[in-house]
């Protein structure tokens, strides 16, 4: 039995490092080119992963908007450039003397999806951070606020909004499922949250899985980066507030920011870069941090805090401001309790 057309999708660069294309090359278990055959997901072109360049490139981009090729999903990764005054200008398709953004425009009227691949083309990201000389924003996002290059107004040849895949950069499985759930019908405006993402794991926290979690109900907190206490009371971790699961999805296999031992600085939030502190200092109020978990009122916190500080263990006292494990847990027989 023959198998049906393939999903098609064309990837766009626009105003970014590159970063989550990076992180897509990283897919395991399978691997990417494995996961985009069994999911019949087929790259129309990517600029990192297809051969054709200059005017092959572009006579595919002018096809698809003829209606010669049909396109299934417009990925974009980086922001979109604005400036300088509107035009466009700072980032020009090479060869086409047309401003990227236009592209983006025009493609993403012919796609039946359009998906901003990480944080950057979701909200504008760190290319939009500090005075924005480029006026960067993201496809459907200027920050927190709607709008952005695409207009707050923008749907698909499907009816859906832009789906905003945040990251930064993004998980290789977020990038791939939210095709796959895409191909098969399966992501509707619904299983989007309020600011785009896909709820598969925009639904869940960094928190979620974390291994210091024991360290955090007891409020035992490191002090220093090396430590192996909770980094959220002193060290500005994000992780009780950040929206993805990436203690519970690990990376290649193994690893996420808090596992590596850095605080989660809410990297798929829009606006995380500018956070108005350092990254790595938790803001406080009369000694109460700023950013309180999610759901969590001042006063539960404030009265669970002094609970949990006063029923430590001396182990996790200990080791919390330690780089590896001073004091063991105690080894104890079940059948004698």
């Amino acid at each position: 039995m023959s198998r049906p057309a393939p999903f098609t999708v064309l990837w766009l660069q626009s105003g970014g490092c590159g970063g989550c294309t990076m992180s897509l090359l990283c897919a395991e278990a399978p691997d990417l080119a494995a996961t985009l055959d069994s999911a019949n997901i087929r790259f129309l072109w990517h600029p990192t992963l297809s051969e054709e360049t200059g005017t092959e490139a572009t006579a595919l981009f002018e096809a698809v908007l003829a209606g010669e090729i049909a396109l299934d999903a417009l990925c974009v990764e980086g922001a979109l450039l604005r400036g300088p005054n509107g035009t466009g200008r700072f980032h020009v398709l090479a060869g086409t003397g047309i401003p990227t953004i236009d592209w983006v425009r025009r493609l993403a009227g012919a796609a039946r999806h359009v998906v901003a691949v990480g944080s950057c083309a979701a909200y504008g990201g760190v290319t939009a951070a500090g005075v924005n000389p480029t006026d960067a924003c993201g496809l459907q996002f200027d920050g927190r606020r709607r709008g952005g290059a695409l207009g707050e107004a923008f749907r698909s040849r499907s009816g859906l909004p832009v789906v905003n895949v945040a990251g930064c950069p993004t998980h290789p499985n977020w990038i791939t499922e939210t095709l796959m759930l895409l191909s098969a019908g399966l992501l509707g405006e619904a299983d989007l949250d309020v600011y785009g993402r896909p709820r598969f794991y925009a639904d869940h926290l960094v928190h979620h899985g974390c291994p210091r979690n024991e360290y955090y109900e007891y409020k035992a907190s490191a002090e220093k980066l090396s430590d192996l206490g909770c980094m959220m009371e002193h060290l500005g971790c994000l992780g009780t507030q950040a929206h993805a699961d990436c203690n519970t999805r690990l990376w290649n296999g193994e690893g996420s920011c808090t596992r590596g031992g850095y605080s989660c600085i809410n990297c798929t939030a829009p606006e995380f870069e500018e956070p108005g502190h350092a990254f790595l200092q938790t803001p406080k109020i009369g000694g109460i941090p700023v950013g309180l978990p999610t759901d969590m009122p001042k006063a539960w916190f404030i009265a669970l805090s002094s609970l949990a500080k006063a029923a430590t263990p001396e182990r996790l006292r200990r080791n919390a401001t330690a780089d590896h494990v001073l004091t063991p847990p105690a080894v104890k027989d079940i059948k004698r309790r």
